[in-house]
Order: structure tokens, then sequence, then C-alpha cells
């Protein structure tokens, strides 16, 4: 079961991810950190994520985003997109910058986890990997994908708390860490289809078009494209 504060918002779960690692043997949760602890190894490693047999499962695990992906096809459109007033999108923020998503990509808004490097990553995007309810999940930078600033200096209130979005991507979820989220909104499609194509934050990368939101400026995020992106760093 998820956490209190978290929010399940697609009706997706983690099945890939789980079902991998059950696959892969997730001794970490039988004799290791979230198990028993009888891990014969465990005394030398301190923690299941300094051991080889944890990265190793980790690699495993990012080596089949690479096999699925030869199967896969694009995401296609949900089907009467054209027939809604309003587009739901979560809205979240990167440093100084607010953006939205399409939900329909969403599968859970998660409390911030501790993120494992692993070894020659893969990516300057892929951080690593995070354990989710038991199931390892890569992470990614959404900062690098979307190339923004990534120094912040602004001081953040003890209400506002990061938070990490697990997003159903095209061969499994994956897990973003954002600075805040804002909630889930109805935008009316109309106010969505005239936002402007122009300005600074529009030629930006995975962009539909920039709004004006709450007084503040709200780059709409093009899911097709940034999931694409996803996908390739995973590959």
């Amino acid at each position: 079961m998820s956490s209190p504060d978290a929010l399940d918002t697609a009706g997706l779960d983690l099945g890939l991810a789980v079902a991998d690692t059950q696959a892969i043997d997730d001794c970490w949760n039988r004799i290791g950190i979230h198990g028993d602890r009888s891990c014969p190894l465990l005394a030398d490693h301190i923690h299941c994520r300094n051991c080889s047999v944890y990265s190793a499962a980790a690699t495993r695990l990012l080596d089949r985003y690479a096999l699925q992906q030869e199967d896969r096809r694009p995401v296609a459109a949900a089907e009467g997109d054209e027939d809604i007033v309003t587009r739901s999108l979560l809205i979240f923020r990167l440093g100084e910058e607010w953006l939205g998503i399409a939900t329909r990509c969403l599968v859970e808004v998660a409390p911030l986890q501790p993120i494992h490097s692993l070894p020659h990553q893969r990516s300057r995007a892929l951080l690593g990997v995070a354990n989710v309810r038991g199931a390892l999940v890569a992470c990614l930078s959404l900062v690098e994908l979307l190339g923004l600033d990534s120094t912040h200096n602004g001081a953040s209130s003890g209400r506002i708390m990061p938070r990490m979005l697990i997003i159903a991507a095209q061969d499994g979820p994956v897990v973003v860490p954002v600075d805040e989220v804002d909630g889930i909104h109805a935008i009316d499609e109309r106010t969505l289809k005239a936002s402007s194509a122009s300005g600074t934050q529009a030629s930006g990368r995975f962009t539909q078009g920039v709004l004006q939101w709450k007084g503040r400026s709200l780059r709409w995020l093009d899911e097709a494209q940034l999931l694409s992106a996803v996908t390739r760093s995973l590959t």
C-alpha cells in the first residue's frame, strides 16, 4: 500500500517494476536491509545499496527497458480529447520554473526517497534508482532532460515539500524528483490551444505552449515527446 501522503492519480501501478524485481530476486527485501537482515554480506556492506548484487540488479532492470523498447509503438492519444472542455494537468515546480504535464501519464505523486547512484551511468539524465515499495525504479532528472538552470538560490518555506513523480513511461514506471507539487488542475482547453508559442520558454525542449496561470508563467509540456526522451535516456 502506498504511503498516506502519496497520490494515486491514474489507476496504474508499479506492476512491471515489481515483476522485474521479483524475477531478479530482490534479496534486499528478503534477507537484506528491508528483510530479516540474515544476509552474510550485510555485515561487510552495511547497506544493500553498497553491494554489487544490488547494483547488478539495477543494471539488469535498465537493460530490460532497452530490450522492451524494440517491440513498443508510440503511445496513442486518448480517445475523445478533441471533445473535452478541460484538460487535467499536474502543476509542479523545478527551481524557479512552473510546469504542467497531462495527468494521464502520471502514476503517483510520492514522498521523496533516497536515490542510489549506479556505476557507469548511461546518460547524464539518469540519476540512479529509487526503491519504491520494494521495487527498483529508474530515477531521471527532468532538469537535465529539459535543459533547465540547475541553480536555485531562493529560500524554500518549511511548508514546501519536494516530491517524486512516478510517471508511466513506455517500458515501465520511472521516478523524477521535483521541488514542489501544486496539485492537479483542470485547465480550459481553449486556454491551452491559445497558449502562445512565442517567448523565451516556448522554444525550450518538449514544450507545447506557455500560458499564464495564477499570475505565473506556466510551461505546458508535450508529454509524448518527454516520455520518448525518457525512454531514450534509459536505453
